[in-house]
């Protein structure tokens, strides 16, 4: 079996994707992070000691889905063309999904970058809301969404 980040000496190589077209590439991914209900309130009233939670997570997703080259070995730096980040409230999981979509033109996908900035703004909420609740939980983060390139379109179902 060939791998596609092992050379013949099955050393590690990033993939040289210089042969492949440009195309639009579009990636949507979500994650979600559950919480107590009054580490919940807390976020929704702004009562959190290191300031406006949500607004500070959009930026974190944006600042990790740009950073993603420098976070996974083998990812190849992108030219992202935009980076939108929505905040969902589940008031009855006590929980926020974060969905983040990027765009770009390149010769590969933004999957990663999606995946990381999602990981990332949830990250960022753990540790602002960590003093009321070091029980949250971070999870479902996955792709839902993604098109361009030789693979095409994905789409997860939604089962």
């Amino acid at each position: 079996m060939n791998l596609s980040h092992l050379d013949s000496q099955n050393n590690p190589l990033m993939v040289d994707v210089s042969s492949k077209n440009q195309s639009s590439r579009v990636a949507l991914a979500c994650g979600k992070i559950c919480m107590s209900k009054q580490a919940y309130q807390a976020v929704l009233d702004n009562q959190i000691k290191k300031g406006p939670v949500l607004q500070t997570a959009i930026i974190a997703a944006i600042m990790g889905a740009k950073q993603t080259s420098t976070l996974i070995p083998m990812c190849h730096p992108l030219p992202l063309a935009g980076v939108h980040v929505e905040v969902l409230e589940k008031e009855e999981e006590c929980a926020f999904v974060l969905k983040v979509s990027v765009r770009c033109q390149a010769q590969t996908g933004v999957e990663m970058e999606a995946l990381t900035g999602v990981s990332i703004g949830l990250l960022t909420i753990y540790d602002m809301v960590k003093g009321l609740d070091k029980s949250m939980v971070i999870g479902e983060i996955y792709l839902e969404h993604k098109s361009g390139g030789k693979s095409g379109e994905y789409f997860r179902n939604k089962e």
